[in-house]
């Protein structure tokens, strides 16, 4: 009975944790889109880009800030330095005994000796040392630095445009896993229905059959459709549970959780927004606003490398006290430490580097050339990308009105077939021609209501307006 209990309250202490670990999610198609702009890992990370950007450019901001350090060091000398002095005491001597006469034992003057310079040692300092001070230094010119603080709002627009441009990636695969979803299901729903008619179908055959007026062979033929439509439709059941992991994996929410699309599918879905989407301008994609971005950033720093030239000037202050002690006595504050302060300027001119700062500004120079060709460029291929986009878009919606009315002419053709069935007046061959042929107008006008509403996406992408 232990066991049991503890069993039990295992399952009653996850339980709720279970329950809360997975949600509900209804979603219109745009609900979704925003859902995963808030879940995708790759935006996250480029929103975390752009905070570490900000954080650069406080840390460019702050060199232009006081420099402010704090310095103390200890130094015991088991042997202090020796220093070779020149023998300064022996002239001054044998110079002192030359002007008194004074003569040796032979009495012969003394003369100043014509030897070498001599040296001798001697040691200054004491054994202890001991030096705690303050520096201070403040950058009043430097180009390169002043060009940077001004490209801090650029660097944080070209994060913010690599989002942009990565946003549209992402809606624009939403939208599509969404709406191949809606797809799925309504041929799905359609298929079976077809198995409800075919069932009813199979249903009165079997009395007919007993009564002798078809043959078996009526039977065994709408038992193949039937079991045809049967396969179709668990394949596309399948389809549909790997539509929803598709779509939960690009929302980046558990596999787990339960969702729900409350769009409905339509052809309106595909027609609404028509008038506005005819205006273009190079400037709404989102690619050529990171490029000009790139182009601006670049032309600072072909302007931060022509200043190279120009002198750096920054100024400094020091102030620091010493102690010299024969002992470890420096907590003695009666003894006396001694101060330096020193102010000073630091003027650093370039004169000769050999043309590095040449070649690097043709660099700089190259690469806002680069730059300029690639927008060229992908303002031709955005051309291409437009041109093309829009006769898909517009032969998507004229295949669709065809598939449209084909499924209107199919189901009269097929009610009034049934019709003469039901009267004696037609065969059950008829019948089951006129199912598939409905069905086949059913699949053909979901699946170019599918490629019209990708081919919207994908024009209203190139305008720039997803």
């Amino acid at each position: 009975m232990t066991r049991i209990g503890f069993i039990i309250c295992a399952v009653l202490l996850f339980q709720p944790w279970e329950s809360k670990a997975q949600q509900k999610y209804s979603l219109t198609a745009s609900q979704a889109a925003e859902l995963a702009l808030k879940n995708v890992t790759d935006i996250k990370n480029l929103k975390l880009d752009r905070e570490i950007q900000i954080a650069k450019n406080k840390e460019y901001v702050g060199q232009t800030m006081p420099q402010i350090n704090g310095s103390a060091q200890m130094q015991h000398f088991f042997a202090i330095p020796v220093t070779l002095l020149p023998d300064f005491i022996s002239p001054s001597v044998y110079q002192v005994l030359v002007d008194q006469g004074v003569k040796n034992g032979s009495g012969v003057p003394i003369t100043r000796p014509a030897a070498d310079t001599k040296y001798f040692p001697a040691q200054f300092g004491v054994p202890w040392q001991t030096t705690a001070g303050v520096q201070f230094q403040q950058l009043l010119f430097q180009p390169d630095l002043f060009i940077a603080l001004k490209a801090r709002k650029k660097a944080v627009d070209y994060t913010d445009a690599t989002i942009k441009v990565m946003e549209d990636s992402i809606k624009s695969n939403v939208y599509r896993s969404y709406y191949s979803v809606l797809v799925a299901e309504k041929r799905k729903f359609y298929l079976d229905e077809s198995i409800k008619r075919l069932d009813k179908l199979k249903s009165d055959q079997e009395k007919l059959f007993k009564n002798g007026f078809i043959e078996h062979l009526d039977l065994d033929k709408t038992q193949v459709g039937l079991n045809n439509l049967t396969t179709t439709s668990a394949q596309i059941g399948n389809l549909i549970d790997i539509g929803y992991a598709s779509l939960k994996f690009a929302l980046a929410i558990n596999q787990k959780d339960t969702l729900v699309l409350s769009d409905s599918l339509s052809i309106d879905i595909v027609k609404k927004g028509l008038l506005e989407m005819g205006n273009f301008n190079y400037a709404d994609r989102k690619e050529i606003q990171l490029l000009n971005i790139v182009k601006d950033l670049q032309g600072l720093d072909l302007k931060r490398n022509k200043l190279a030239y120009l002198p750096t000037l920054a100024t400094y202050f020091s102030y620091s006290k010493n102690a010299l002690r024969s002992d470890f006595s420096f907590f003695d504050f009666s003894q006396k430490w001694f101060k330096t302060s020193v102010w000073g300027l630091n003027l650093n001119v370039p004169i000769f580097d050999g043309g590095q700062k040449l070649n690097r500004t043709r660099q700089a120079n190259y690469n806002l050339q680069k730059t300029t060709n690639t927008i060229e460029n992908l303002e031709r291929a955005i051309d291409l990308q437009l041109t093309a986009a829009n006769v898909v878009f517009k032969n998507a919606l004229s295949t669709l009105d065809v598939q449209e009315r084909n499924v209107q002419l199919a189901e009269k053709v097929y009610n009034i077939t049934k019709k003469k069935y039901e009267q004696g007046l037609g065969s059950s061959f008829e019948l089951l021609q006129t199912q598939q042929d409905l069905e086949s107008a059913q699949s053909n006008y979901f699946q170019s209501l599918f490629d019209a509403v990708s081919a919207k996406i994908s024009y209203t992408k190139a305008l720039g307006k997803l």
